[in-house]
């Protein structure tokens, strides 16, 4: 299971999901969107998203800010995939 999280410098929501995840020991991929143009295409016209942060997980299902509810059904599942 892979989890990408797409951020932008100085974005709150970026912050905290970003800690929410580190605080589970959950492993993630961060992306900085300002820094990568080709991620910013993807998470704009691919998914469809303007705010940040966006989270991927394993191309299963993916949401835009900061939601606590996708935060811990991700790490849930990170949880059971690392279980086996």
């Amino acid at each position: 299971m892979s989890i990408t999280i797409y951020t932008k410098p100085g974005c709150f929501g970026c912050r905290k999901t970003t800690e929410k995840f580190t605080a589970a020991h959950v492993a993630f991929t961060e992306v900085d969107l300002t820094m990568e143009p080709a991620a910013l295409e993807y998470v704009t016209e691919e998914l469809g998203y303007s705010q940040a942060p966006v989270v991927v997980v394993d191309d299963q299902f993916h949401w835009s800010g900061l939601d606590p509810a996708n935060i811990a059904r991700a790490i849930t599942f990170a949880r059971q995939d690392v279980a086996g």
